[in-house]
């Protein structure tokens, strides 16, 4: 049986080398297994970490695993985007028990390593078998033409999409994206408006400091360009049934799933608020859009905020949080948030001390 308490206390350990750790790693796999390296991006500085501690995070908490089944399928259809094969899982497994060997020194047993083995083919065979399930019934990504991209600021663009296929996925849920202008690097994004009947896929990206894939697109991307698209996954924003209110919450590009959930919720409308805030009225760069939705739809409440208004725009002034939480919109609703980390996870605190149910606010762990 694997002892999980030895696992994390062994994780903890290892994990407190830092970014020593998914160096050693990555030096491992690629020295021993040279063919792994066309699976990762030829900039490692992005990529450098996200593996190797998602899969000490994950094989660490193998008492819990039944719990993230579900997740670890989803990755595992998703990875086959980057080429990974049922072969390539005992590679990565070596890697990955030749670092916890290295860093865990003397505290490193046979029984530790036995756990380790055991616990990441458990994880491995999960991953792998929903890979190869998905084979049969979807491809491992598909080819998009960029047949709309508009440039709202210095910073933002409004993409459209149409693949060759058709990309199924539900309102809250993000794609991964991979252009030629940065090959074989991933990046995710969530749909702006629910499923269309021509296919058609609305994105909102905005380039950040040393964001390759986000420069790219914004900056560099043209209409007729071919991206690849990844398979939909998240499920932290998706539409919890209910005919109960509904206060969406978002920050920057972070509206744009939101908007997606208000497309879905026409359907079979709730009374639904949407604060959106950004630092100054430029940021706003689809509030007409927003407003043209207000307006078609009674149900439908849309209140745009800001940081500073120095121009004298007549936009709120505060967070939308706060705003929400002053206009009662949030007791007794279905509260979504979305938008950079530091936004969500400070939002979700403020919401919480004003008395809003913890288990009532979703949002996606990561941000967006």
């Amino acid at each position: 049986m694997i002892d999980a308490d030895r696992l994390k206390k062994n994780w903890s350990l290892v994990a407190a080398h830092g970014d020593q750790v998914p160096l050693y790693f990555y030096s491992t796999l690629f020295l021993t297994h040279p063919e792994t390296r066309d699976l990762f991006p030829m900039n490692m500085a992005a990529q450098r970490d996200k593996l190797v501690n998602a899969l000490g995070a994950v094989v660490s908490n193998v008492d819990t695993i039944d719990a993230v089944v579900p997740t670890l399928q989803a990755l595992g259809r998703d990875h086959r985007k980057f080429g990974a094969l049922r072969g390539h899982y005992p590679a990565v497994g070596e890697a990955l028990v030749a670092t916890l060997e290295h860093f865990s020194g003397p505290h490193w047993t046979p029984a530790i390593a036995a756990d380790w083995v055991a616990a990441y083919e458990l994880v491995a065979a999960t991953m792998a078998d929903a890979a190869d399930a998905a084979a049969h019934y979807t491809p491992p990504w598909w080819d998009a033409e960029v047949i709309g991209h508009e440039r709202r600021d210095l910073e933002t663009a409004v993409i459209t999409l149409a693949p060759g296929t058709r990309l199924d996925y539900l309102p809250g849920q993000s794609v991964s994206l991979c252009t030629s202008l940065r090959p074989r690097v991933w990046r995710q994004y969530s749909p702006a408006n629910a499923p269309r009947p021509d296919g058609t896929i609305e994105l909102h990206v905005r380039s950040i400091d040393g964001g390759e894939v986000s420069t790219a697109l914004v900056s560099l991307l043209r209409v007729g360009d071919t991206l690849r698209v990844g398979p939909a996954t998240g499920s932290g924003l998706t539409l919890r049934p209910g005919s109960g209110p509904v206060a969406l919450i978002a920050g920057g590009t972070g509206v744009a799933p939101l908007k997606a959930l208000v497309e879905q919720l026409a359907a079979a409308p709730r009374p639904t608020s949407l604060y959106w805030g950004t630092r100054s009225p430029a940021g706003l760069y689809c509030v007409d859009q927003l407003n043209a939705l207000a307006a078609r739809y009674e149900w439908l409440e849309f209140i745009p905020c800001v940081d500073e208004d120095m121009w004298g725009s007549g936009v709120r002034i505060g967070s939308p949080a706060e705003l929400a939480v002053s206009h009662g919109r949030c007791i007794g609703a279905d509260v979504y948030l979305c938008g950079p980390f530091g936004m969500v996870e400070s939002s979700r605190k403020f919401l919480v001390g004003a008395g809003v149910r913890a288990e009532a606010i979703y949002f996606e762990p990561s941000g967006a």
